[in-house]
């Protein structure tokens, strides 16, 4: 997947060209605070990487970067709000992969991810994990391959809930392997950790960040990465190719992106300062800890990987015959 194999590269910092018709009048963007749309509540993957680039932007430029939380319709009403919004600089949206799901899973959505938005730059992935409880008979993802086809149905996986990226995940598995097993949504990755963690559901597929201290601890059994590179948080866990020679890349991606229309400077100077933030060692660190690799890419690069990722993505979804409402 592009967001887990691109090295972060930092763009050259050409100087800051002044908005406007008449530069010698013109005030330097920006001028005011800059809100900053998260498609989830406080405390999530999304909100948690966004503020902490929120934060490193603030400081970096004397200008307020702020979150507002839109949580709801599987992140349909914050990008709404931001396709709406004026394409002025002055509001950005943190996106997740919803930004290339969501066309598929729902028959209408009141945006358009091909023409609403202008890219700034990807921001961090983190991978998906396979997870089983301990009880599980299994110590591969070929040994589960093969449990699951020697007892069709008998066998269930948890996820963050219906049309999740953990639940898309799981269904490129169950696509690619030819496996029966029942999915099982939770309201949430947490929820539906702690119904492995207690042997309920036997099989979970996990954001890295919710399952890896019960991994490191021996709670739960790690099988394989769904992405092309290992995780960082887990390194001795090998991604799906390594196990089984599928490569089944279903990472979760945040990054930035602005309404259509705003001014290519504006676009160019959130990309290199975003990029700037990115570089950051105390970034980095903290991006770590939270169990997401920093990624870098520029806008026309982001807009790419979204429309190929939207192709990608609607044939699973089609393939696994999911709809949401």
């Amino acid at each position: 997947m592009f967001a887990r194999r691109r090295l972060l590269q930092l763009s050259a910092l050409s100087p800051f060209v002044a908005l406007g018709s008449h530069r010698a009048s013109a005030q330097a963007y920006p001028t005011r605070p800059v809100r900053i749309i998260v498609t989830t509540g406080p405390g999530g993957q999304g909100d948690t990487t966004a503020r902490l680039v929120a934060a490193k932007l603030s400081d970096n430029l004397g200008q307020s970067f702020y979150v507002e939380n839109m949580p709801g319709g599987g992140g349909n009403i914050a990008m709404a709000a931001t396709a709406r919004a004026a394409p002025d600089g002055y509001t950005i949206l943190a996106a997740t992969s919803n930004i290339v799901t969501n066309i598929s899973l729902y028959p209408k959505i009141s945006y358009d991810p091909y023409k609403d938005f202008d890219p700034i730059s990807l921001m961090c992935s983190s991978p998906h994990v396979l997870v089983v409880h301990p009880s599980v008979p299994a110590n591969s993802v070929n040994e589960l391959v093969a449990l699951a086809k020697a007892s069709p149905g008998k066998y269930s996986f948890a996820s963050a809930g219906r049309g999740t990226p953990a639940h898309l995940a799981g269904e490129l598995f169950k696509l690619t392997f030819g496996v029966d097993i029942t999915h099982v949504p939770f309201n949430g990755g947490g929820p539906a950790t702690a119904s492995t963690l207690g042997g309920h559901v036997p099989i979970s597929v996990s954001a890295v960040p919710t399952a890896v201290t019960y991994v490191r601890g021996g709670q739960l059994r790690a099988l394989g990465i769904f992405s092309s590179k290992r995780s960082s948080a887990l390194p001795d866990i090998p991604t799906m190719k390594d196990a089984t020679g599928h490569d089944l890349p279903a990472d979760i991606v945040n990054g930035f992106i602005a309404p259509a229309g705003t001014p290519k400077p504006v676009i160019e100077f959130l990309h290199r300062e975003t990029m700037k933030v990115l570089s950051m060692p105390d970034t980095r660190n903290k991006l770590a800890t939270m169990g997401f690799d920093p990624v870098g890419s520029t806008p026309e690069e982001f807009a790419a990987w979204i429309r190929t990722e939207i192709v990608r993505w609607g044939k699973i979804i089609r393939d696994a015959n999911i709809a949401l409402q």
